[in-house]
């Protein structure tokens, strides 16, 4: 007894507000073995004499005890405890009175009979499921709900039974829904009926058979915002988000009634913005679907602008020096996302006739709440309707720069804000076309001092304006940008002494650093303009609260540096180094959050870049810091339904719903920091090479783990895609110390790379750890994989090959849906052109395992032979054709001779796809004639003189050199110098060589390119009569060839060829009038390049 009263006074310190007897508290209840844990827990929530707050704490740490460490305690018990405590849950909801505990048992007895569901969905708690039908049908309400509840959480409760009681789940579900006496049992029904349909979503006639439910539902969610609660609202967002198709025969009632909820403003703002969020979440997520109720969405149009005129009067807004954040809350800001997501998911085609009118209207608005909108509304819909605003761009433009000058401030700053987004929505466009309105616009409102608010966002407009500008069309304005941009410095400089504000400083600081980084060397001579003042800034501005603005001029300084180049910034380097060490020796002492951090990790890659090797001897200083935030863990935690309401995401915290009431939550804080710390390491070994060697080994046990990380938004990806481009860098590196080393290197990193080709969910990520692990197999050769990576390696392969047949019939089924419509036809594409990008790296892959392995590898390869074989077939769409045969270009140029024990598989579609109406396919099959003639050996001889003609008559074709053509046809003049110049016998050499001449030089295939001057070379040292000619006629036409194909760098100086084709030139150089003849057929160019050969091969 006494040790449950020592165990209550426990519970009551685990909530205590004082941090540190809570600590202690929540150490003593770890060390309790959790058989103990549950006996006094449940003696707790059981003891009518212990206080309402000690029970629910009881009941909460029961139920995570159960959702966290079952499998190490529950199977441990004895079957009579096992039944005691399940016992004692039934009892503990039938004869608890408070409402909230009864709740909070429910949810225990959910989690444990969620554990309790075995592999083949046998339920192993069958009185759990016989109480919850009594209970559905008793008198007592406390018991209706509870049992609600139970099925509100764990919907998947029937296991392998929900077939068998399906109907009588339906009945269940209506009953309660119908309950006249008892909104909350209508209210709980509604929700169960939600999280049913949503644990099923994946069971198309399941959904069917239930969608007579769904009135009953909208119902629920009419009434119970009325009341003040939301939770149906939310399940019917999340219907929304994961089986809109459930929606669909009632989708008329749904949108009338989420309109209807959004338009009430009586309603709480957060329940509008749930209700506007139904329709926002179907227009990405059905959106097809929605395309056909345009009435309903063109009146939600209004909706979302009224929301967006919901602003406050702020006489101090326009003089703020702190930038707050967006409040998240806001009816304005709500209104503005919901207007950008649904113009990027149903397309401007639909969106911008509905929208562009009630713009120009609030554009005319004497109210400046309704301009300031007006303007949101253009940013917003930018990306969305990117394709119909390009064609009236003239028109927006001209009409928006009048608000630069319009009387209210916030109206300016929305201007400068709409300047700023479209000038990154349609670069370059919009800069070709609008630059000299747009940046005199902008000076102009930069010059605002009594606006400061409008000052600084003016700036910034200008350095989204200036980033993707292309560098000649800023030359002619640099002048006057630099000296405008060097007053207001200036006179802010004086500002920060004088009254300490600092807003429109950071900004314009930042407007420096992006017109230098634009103009790059002609930033020259505004150089000694800047660099004083802003060191001065870095040397002084040593205040918490000038943080930013001290990262942002550091950012600025190496930008700059950058721009100008070693030449000029040298001078300065060193004290600009020393500023940078100092600020990184008090490191220790800046907090994790510091906005400096970041900026420095950049600003130190950035002098890498500019000092190159010199930069090394500062690494030991740097790479401290640098691993301490590249090695940043993030918080992460998997969360039931419960414990999220209990966490927001203004905290920090991110969530993906994993389905069956749980989530997996991570907190984002620092991981901006990691990904940018992780891309500098990638700096550092890109630039210092074999100077990084001492961090290889530390960097790669860092990098290596992130593969694993599959949580991704925008930052994760960014972190996830540098992490798989460091693997062959860090390789690089490693090379300095030897095969041993090198080896010991790339076994740690090769085990986790495969895993991450078969696990990564995110393509983009997929693909670029595909093409690091190719890379990484070209580097280190054969050798490098052992049985079972080439085992795991097989079935991975496989299973991508197979996904990508699968997911074409899935995309052909698709276009059979009754909502098919040009808008899903341009999201199959992409999700097609996704998958043939995936291709492609297997392609990649297989090239280096071929490259590296040859002959011996084919045995392995034979598994996945009949994949390949059928991506080849005619009626494949092209793209696979072309990689199917890139495929088998490669066997045959690195396994030959073996490789033409499969020759009947695939020499049929080569000699097809030679004269294929796609250029991609010519082209990989014109190559595969190439290294057949090249490598293939003597029995692929009666092929190349079959395919010969065939080639000739694409290469002379009348449209053979049209752009889309010209590589295919490049491909194919290879191929015929191949054979002519490997298998002569296929050929008539004599009659062919004369034409073939007349097609060189290849400018766009410079691997080709290659080929067909080493040929040259051989047929003119052999002094072959047909390429020179009677009397050496045809050596200025050679001459031209060879000046053309330096002068378009399809021959570089370190190509082997470039001496040779040198000693041709220095031949006919000492022969006087031949030299004259040849040199002055040649064009200035020509003859520049022909001296430039001379001078370096």
């Amino acid at each position: 007894m006494a040790e449950q009263q020592q165990f209550y006074i426990l519970l009551g310190n685990l909530m205590s507000p004082d941090n540190d007897i809570r600590k202690q508290s929540e150490e003593a209840y770890d060390t309790i073995p959790g058989q103990t844990k549950i006996t006094f827990l449940l003696q707790a929530i059981r003891d009518a004499a212990c206080a309402e707050e000690v029970k629910t704490m009881a009941a909460v740490l029961l139920r995570r005890l159960l959702s966290s460490s079952f499998e190490e305690i529950y199977p441990g018990l004895t079957v009579d405890m096992q039944t005691a405590i399940k016992t004692e849950l039934v009892t503990s909801i039938q004869t608890e009175a408070s409402p909230n505990i009864r709740k909070k048992v429910a949810d225990i007895a959910a989690e444990l009979c969620r554990n309790l569901l075995d592999d083949d969905g046998n339920n192993q708690w069958p009185e759990l499921l016989k109480f919850l039908f009594d209970s559905v049908n008793s008198d007592n309400v406390g018991l209706r709900e509870a049992a609600l509840h139970i099925f509100w959480n764990f919907p998947g409760i029937f296991g392998n039974q929900q077939q068998h009681y399906m109907e009588v789940i339906k009945r269940m579900l209506v009953q309660c829904m119908q309950d006249q006496e008892n909104p909350q049992i209508r209210t709980l029904a509604a929700r169960a009926a939600a999280s049913f349909v949503l644990s099923n979503e994946g069971n198309a006639a399941l959904l069917k058979h239930f969608s007579d439910l769904l009135p009953g539902i909208l119902q629920a969610v009419n009434e119970s915002c009325y009341q003040g609660d939301d939770s149906v609202l939310k399940s019917l967002v999340e219907i929304a988000d994961t089986a809109p198709k459930y929606l669909r025969p009632n989708l008329e009632a749904t949108l009338q009634l989420s309109l209807k909820l959004c338009a009430d403003t009586t309603l709480t703002n957060m329940q509008r913005q749930l209700a506007l969020e139904v329709i926002v979440t179907l227009s990405e997520t059905a959106a097809a679907m929605l395309r056909k109720h345009t009435a309903i969405v063109a009146s939600s149009v209004p909706q979302m602008l009224a929301m967006m005129v919901d602003l406050e009067e702020d006489e101090e807004w326009s003089m703020a020096d702190e930038l707050e954040d967006d409040d998240f809350d806001s009816n304005a800001v709500a209104g503005e996302s919901a207007l950008d997501r649904m113009a990027c998911g149903l397309g401007g085609k639909m969106v911008l006739p509905m929208i562009k009118q009630h713009i120009m209207t609030m554009l005319q608005n004497p109210d400046w709440k309704y301009r300031h909108a007006g303007l949101m509304a253009l940013s917003a819909i930018g990306e969305g309707c990117h394709q119909q605003m390009e064609a009236i761009l003239n028109e927006i433009v001209s009409f928006l720069l009048l608000f630069c000058q319009d009387p209210h401030p916030r109206v300016r700053y929305a201007a400068c804000n709409a300047i700023g987004q479209m000038a990154t929505d349609f670069a370059p466009t919009f800069q070709k076309k609008f630059h000299d309105k747009v940046i005199s616009a902008l000076l102009q409102t930069m010059e605002d001092q009594t606006n400061p608010r409008v000052q600084a966002h003016a700036a910034a407009a200008l350095i989204n304006f200036t980033e993707d500008c292309p560098k000649s069309l800023l030359i002619p304005y640099l002048d006057s940008l630099v000296q405008h941009l060097h007053v207001i410095m200036v006179a802010k400089l004086q500002e920060l002494i004088q009254k300490g504000t600092k807003l429109v400083l950071e900004q314009v600081v930042t407007s420096i650093a992006s017109v230098a980084d634009t103009a790059e060397e002609k930033f020259v001579p505004y150089y000694d303009l800047f660099m004083p003042s802003l060191k001065h800034i870095v040397e002084n501005a040593v205040q918490k609260e000038l943080r930013l603005l001290r990262g942002k001029t550091i950012e600025c300084i190496s930008l700059i540096g950058l721009a100008v180049g070693k030449d000029k910034f040298m001078p300065d380097a060193s004290a600009v180094m020393q500023l940078l060490l100092k600020t990184q020796t008090d490191f220790n002492d800046l907090e994790d959050d510091d906005p400096q951090i970041s900026y420095m990790i950049s600003a130190w890659a950035r002098m890498c870049k500019i000092l190159g090797k010199e930069f090394q001897q500062y690494l030991p200083v740097v790479m401290g810091p640098l691993m301490k935030t590249a090695s940043i863990k993030p918080e992460v935690a998997l969360l039931d339904t419960q414990d999220m309401e209990n966490m927001s995401e203004d905290d920090g915290w991110e969530f993906v719903n994993l389905g069956d009431q749980q989530s997996f939550g991570i907190k984002t804080a620092g991981l901006e920091e990691k990904a940018t710390a992780c891309q500098m390491l990638v700096c550092y070994a890109k630039e210092l090479k074999e100077g990084f060697v001492e961090y290889t080994e530390q960097v790669v046990k860092l990098m290596v783990p992130l593969l694993k990380f599959y949580f991704h938004d925008d930052i994760l990806l960014m972190g996830a895609l540098t992490t798989s481009e460091s693997m062959p860098l860090l390789l690089e590196c490693a090379r300095v110390r030897g095969p041993d080393y090198l080896t010991q290197m790339w076994h740690f990193m090769c085990d986790a790379l495969i895993k991450a080709i078969g696990t990564e969910p995110d393509s983009d990520v997929l693909s670029e750890i595909m093409h690091s692990f190719a890379k990484c197999i070209e580097l280190m050769g054969e050798g490098c994989l052992n049985n079972e990576h080439f085992e795991e390696l097989g079935g991975i392969l496989k299973g991508k090959l197979e996904e990508h047949f699968k997911n074409q019939e899935l995309r052909q089924a698709k276009r059979q849906d009754e909502d098919y419509d040009e808008g899903m036809e341009e999201t199959l594409q992409d999700e097609d052109e996704n998958d043939v990008y995936i291709l492609t790296k297997v392609s990649d892959i297989l090239h280096s395992v071929f490259s590296s392995y040859k002959e011996q590898v084919l045995p392995w390869f034979e598994q996945l032979l009949q994949l390949i074989v059928q991506l080849v077939c005619p009626s494949r769409p092209w793209a696979d054709r072309q990689w199917g045969l890139c495929i088998f270009d490669d066997v045959v140029e690195h396994c030959s001779p073996s490789s033409f024990k499969y020759a009947e598989l695939f020499l049929r579609a080569m000699a097809l796809s030679l004269s294929d109406t796609s250029p991609e396919v010519r082209q990989a099959a014109a190559y595969g004639v190439g290294v057949m003639a090249q490598y293939g050996g003597e029995n692929y001889r009666p092929f190349c003189t079959e395919a010969l003609p065939t080639l000739l008559g694409v290469i002379q074709s009348p449209d053979s050199k049209v752009k889309e053509n010209v590589n295919a046809t490049e491909n194919c003049i290879s191929a015929v110098g191949k054979v002519m110049r490997f298998r002569p016998e296929c050929a008539n050499v004599n009659e062919i060589l004369p034409h073939w001449l007349s097609w060189l030089p290849l400018n766009e295939d410079k691997e080709e390119a290659v080929h067909t001057f080493d040929f040259l070379c051989d047929l003119i040292e052999s002094n072959n009569p047909i390429v020179l000619g009677p009397d050496n006629a045809n050596l200025p036409k050679i001459f031209q060839i060879i000046a053309e194909g330096v002068a378009n760098e399809s021959v570089k100086s370190e190509d082997a060829c470039s001496k040779r084709l040198a000693n041709v030139i220095r031949q006919v150089q000492g022969s006087g009038g031949l030299w004259t003849q040849c040199v002055t057929m040649l064009n200035e160019t020509q003859q520049k390049a022909i001296q430039d050969l001379l001078n370096t091969a």
